[in-house]
C-alpha cells in the first residue's frame, strides 16, 4: 500500500481513507454522533469516485443526459445519490480517534450499484454500512455512466 493522500488510496480493489475524529463529530461525552459516521460514508465514497478518476462535478456536467445544472439551467448531467443504506453501529468511536473508512464496490446493477462500507480502528468495526447509489437525471433513474462501468470493470478486472 501506498501513502494516502488527502483522498485516501485505493490497494486490492479497495480504497481506504483514513479520519481523525475532531469535536464536531462527538456528543458531549466524546463519543462520535452516530449522524457523524454517515459524512465519513460519504467522503468516502466521494474520494472513492475521485480516485476512480470519476468527478462528481464531471458527471454532472456529462453531454447528452438532460437534466438541470446548479444554476438551474437545461443540460445537467447525471447525478449519484443513496437510494438505500442499512447500517450497524458496533462499537464507539471516540474524540482523536483514527479511524479508516473502507469502500468496495459489491453488486452493479443497470442503475445502481451496492457498495460495502466499513469504519474500522485497526481491527476493530466501529459501523458496517451497506450502500445502494442510484444514478438519476432529474430524479428519474438512468443507466450508471459508462465511465464509471468501465472504471469499475478496471478495478474488479471483471
Amino acid at each position: 500500500m501506498t501513502s494516502a493522500g488527502l483522498d485516501g488510496v485505493m490497494t486490492g480493489g479497495r480504497h481506504l481513507m483514513t479520519v481523525r475524529v475532531h469535536g464536531e463529530d462527538t456528543d458531549f461525552s466524546g463519543i462520535v454522533y452516530h449522524a457523524s459516521y454517515l459524512r465519513f460514508l460519504e467522503r468516502g465514497r466521494t474520494n472513492w469516485l475521485r480516485l476512480l478518476g470519476i468527478g462528481q462535478r464531471e458527471l454532472w456536467r456529462s453531454e447528452g443526459l438532460g437534466g438541470i445544472d446548479a444554476a438551474g439551467q437545461e443540460g445537467g448531467g447525471c447525478a449519484l445519490v443513496v437510494r438505500a443504506m442499512t447500517l450497524d453501529f458496533c462499537r464507539s468511536a471516540r474524540l482523536g480517534d483514527v479511524v479508516t473508512v473502507t469502500t468496495v464496490p459489491d453488486v452493479v446493477k443497470g442503475a445502481s450499484m451496492w457498495l460495502a462500507q466499513t469504519i474500522g480502528r485497526g481491527d476493530t468495526v466501529m459501523v458496517a454500512a451497506r450502500v445502494r447509489i442510484a444514478a438519476t437525471v432529474g430524479g428519474q433513474p438512468r443507466p450508471l455512466p459508462q465511465a464509471l462501468r468501465s472504471a469499475l470493470r478496471r478495478l474488479t478486472g471483471a
